[in-house]
């Protein structure tokens, strides 16, 4: 097993991240919010969303494998019932880190999907948010991990 915070560091020494379920209207959405904050802190982001062609002012994909360039690592912050069809997008693109976004509820966290990750050699993230950790971090975020970590939220291990 990795520490959490290993797998953080080596998630944001990626620099071409996609973000699963980056919405159309943001309205404080954890996608959207971490989309905004890694692309101000220099990353090279792409925003996946099925169903919009321009989110945050930025051309959308419908998928991964639509991503010029493919991408490294992938943010997902859709439903848990989706993050299963992204891991396995992922596997078959190989990329080689998932984080699936969660703050206080279940957020995009699914086991089986983690499982699969994992099995398939993809380091994943189940639990957390990248703006908990590195360049990214604000002093609210890092707050947050840390109590989310006690809760058992943020993972101590993937």
């Amino acid at each position: 097993m990795t520490r959490t915070q290993d797998a953080a560091r080596q998630f944001l020494d990626l620099r071409r991240i996609a973000v699963t379920g980056v919405s159309r209207t943001a309205g404080g959405h954890g996608g959207n919010v971490v989309y905004q904050r890694l692309r101000e802190t220099g990353y090279e982001v792409f925003a996946v969303n099925p169903n919009a062609e321009v989110v945050e002012g930025d051309p959308s994909w419908p998928d991964l494998r639509s991503i010029p360039g493919g991408v490294e690592a992938v943010v997902v912050a859709t439903r848990p019932e989706h993050a299963a069809a992204t891991v396995r997008e992922a596997v078959e693109l190989g990329v080689t880190h998932v984080w699936m976004h969660r703050s206080v509820d279940r957020g995009s966290v699914d086991d089986e999907a983690t499982a699969f990750g994992r099995a398939h050699g993809l380091t994943v993230i189940d639990g957390g948010c990248p703006l908990m950790y590195g360049a990214p971090s604000d002093r609210a975020h890092r707050v947050m991990c840390r109590l989310l970590t006690l809760t058992g939220r943020v993972p101590r291990t993937v």
